[in-house]
């Protein structure tokens, strides 16, 4: 019962995020949102942290769940029957990657500060989070994206090239995503001049503690310049 509630109130939290960005606030208010009209009241901290776990880490449960729901409507966008009727084309792996960087589009000014957080150890403080900043979260997440875009897109690689081919895409999606948040108007442009020339990239960032070294040092020029705070 506790797992349907804390899923209901997720999905009702989603779209609070572009007006109270990724915060235990959102989780909140979600209450009041609910069909049953159970709630007239935002939801106490005692129960945010019981249903999404303490201090930030409810945070993170709903960033997480945000990045989970944003990957299933992607997937859905190419699987609805008018998609399919209208199209005999399988889509291509820029427009994929467009549309997935266009649902970043109405919560962007949070964006960053989200992937701040992820990217922090959650038993690390605040006074030691520029130098403890952890690669993993975000290269969980374009990797994700990358499986999700070639399998949209028909891509039909095995074996060393199945893997070669996600942990670039995962690259040249990560960097413009990230290009993405300081300057939204030319993602897209970015985008496409990264995939011509993906071969490049992909042997610069193949190796796992190169790609994580690029994640991190753009995750702090962004931190440096939003001037973020955890």
């Amino acid at each position: 019962m506790a797992s349907a509630t804390r899923d209901a109130l997720l999905k009702l939290a989603l779209p609070l995020v572009k007006n109270h960005g990724f915060t235990r606030s959102a989780l909140s208010l979600a209450a009041m949102y609910s069909p049953s009209g159970n709630h007239t009241a935002p939801l106490n901290d005692m129960a945010v942290d019981a249903l999404f776990g303490e201090g930030d880490e409810a945070r993170r449960t709903l960033i997480n769940a945000w990045l989970d729901d944003a990957r299933a409507s992607l997937r859905s966008s190419y699987s609805q029957d008018d998609v399919a009727t209208s199209t005999t084309q399988t889509p291509s792996l820029e427009n994929v990657l467009k549309t997935r960087l266009n649902k970043n589009e109405g919560v962007l000014e949070h964006l960053p500060e989200a992937f701040a957080l992820l990217a922090t150890p959650p038993t690390l403080s605040s006074l030691v989070f520029p130098l403890t900043l952890d690669p993993r979260p975000a290269i969980s997440h374009s990797m994700s994206i990358a499986v999700e875009a070639c399998q949209l897109s028909g891509d039909t690689s095995v074996g060393a090239a199945w893997y070669t081919r996600r942990a670039t895409i995962a690259a040249v999606y990560t960097a413009a995503e990230l290009h993405q948040l300081y300057s939204p108007t030319t993602a897209h442009e970015f985008l496409d001049q990264l995939l011509q020339e993906s071969r490049a990239l992909g042997t610069a960032l193949d190796e796992a503690s190169i790609y994580g070294k690029y994640v991190i040092d753009a995750l702090r020029g962004i931190i440096r310049s939003r001037g973020i705070l955890l």
